[in-house]
């Protein structure tokens, strides 16, 4: 569907509502790709706790939208600027040359979009098992989770009518819509992503919550339903 093109340019995109205490690494790990002509846009859905002024002279763009994942991501890609799509958490810790291996991933005959695997920070004994079972259920079905990093060419992200507005699954709902174009690129390189949800509501129970969501959205159950169950 894309070709390969090595004047490609990056455009991540990190949607955040409170997330000052997390969110400066991330963008402090960025400025290199800034540096190389790439953008990074943070798209900011109401924070109090100082995450736009924290943000500010760390990005290209700062956007205000009303909170909502899928609705800050969409605002990020409508004003992106570049040809490829990085959708970022803000809790994520990247592998060196993260964007090397996107832009090289994104420039084999065929390929539009993908992920990474993911770590999980903590120290639990199960979070490592977790881990593995995401990068292998996501391999197996070729659907990605926001936490894995999901890049995507323009082109692919706009056939696909972008995240749906929805209150959760957005991201579930996008690989679908994805995968109907072609499998995911998925990179073995290892995101790192926070563990401080699991670690709050406790490891078993939130595996638990976490299938039983799938489950009820894989038959139909519905976004705002289950938003509430979140």
């Amino acid at each position: 569907m894309d070709g390969a093109a090595p004047h490609r340019t990056l455009s991540v995109i990190i949607p955040c509502l409170d997330e000052a205490g997390v969110v400066g690494p991330l963008l402090a790990s960025l400025q290199s790709l800034r540096r190389a002509g790439h953008e990074v846009i943070l798209v900011d859905g109401g924070s109090v706790d100082g995450t736009d002024r924290l943000a500010a002279p760390l990005v290209d763009l700062l956007l205000a939208s009303a909170p909502g994942r899928a609705r800050q991501m969409n605002a990020g890609a409508r004003a992106a600027g570049g040809d490829i799509l990085w959708f970022l958490h803000a809790d994520t810790g990247l592998p060196q040359d993260a964007a090397g291996a996107v832009l090289e991933g994104l420039s084999a005959p065929g390929a539009v979009w993908g992920r990474f695997d993911v770590r999980l920070s903590g120290d639990h004994p199960l979070l490592g098992l977790v881990a593995r079972m995401m990068n292998l259920r996501s391999r197996w079905s070729g659907i990605a989770t926001g936490d894995q990093g999901i890049f995507v060419s323009r082109r692919a992200f706009e056939a696909a009518g972008g995240f749906p507005d929805i209150p959760l699954m957005e991201d579930i709902a996008l690989s679908r819509r994805l995968k109907r174009m072609a499998r995911p690129l998925c990179l073995r390189q290892r995101l790192t992503t926070s563990s401080r949800r699991w670690e709050a509501n406790g490891v078993l129970r939130t595996i638990g919550l976490m299938w039983l969501l799938r489950l009820a959205f894989a038959l139909g159950a519905s976004p705002a339903r289950l938003a509430k169950w979140y």
